[in-house]
């Protein structure tokens, strides 16, 4: 084939190809913009107290206000329970006397839902997620990238079809 055939599908697909890494990588940074304060950091100890008084409102079917229903941790983060209340409580598979704590590593990434004496609902939610690091952004790049390029390179050829010479040779 003539290469002055090929120049302008090529020259097309260059454009889209730098124009869609462009709009992909602002999308995919957006995207990790809003998940940066719960999953781009490093693992850490998060502690929870359990305040004094809990079991007895517990009792009642009052809430806890100072303990949330859900929590989202990065994995390897240690979760340090607390417990100020007379009472003993437990935390899936913690056991936790009055005055004393426990902790629970995050190894697994994964959503649970475990048992817990410290809430009315008897179960809190643990949203163990993965830190978002550049090795992420740089698959989810690589993932979303050629793809989008090669959908758009054929959608462009439909709506935009190329004005290539005819060859003379061929004609009746």
């Amino acid at each position: 084939m003539d290469r002055e055939v090929l120049r302008p599908y090529v020259r097309r697909l260059i454009i889209l190809s730098v124009g869609t890494f462009v709009v992909v990588f602002v999308m995919l940074e957006i995207f990790f913009l809003f998940q940066k304060e719960t999953s781009d950091r490093p693992p850490q100890v998060v502690e929870l107290t359990i305040p004094a008084g809990t079991a007895a409102r517990i009792d009642a079917g009052e809430p806890v206000p100072s303990i949330p229903e859900e929590l989202v941790f990065v994995l390897g983060d240690e979760l340090l329970v607390n417990n100020e209340d007379v009472a003993g409580h437990e935390l899936g598979p913690l056991l936790i006397p009055p005055g004393s704590s426990a902790s629970l590593l995050m190894d697994s990434a994964e959503n649970y839902s475990v048992t817990c004496s410290f809430l009315p609902s008897r179960y809190l939610g643990l949203d163990v997620r993965e830190p978002f690091t550049w090795e992420i952004r740089l698959i989810g790049l690589g993932a979303a990238t050629p793809v989008t390029i090669v959908l758009l390179f054929l959608y462009s050829l439909i709506v935009f079809p190329m004005n290539t010479p005819k060859d003379k040779s061929l004609s009746v």
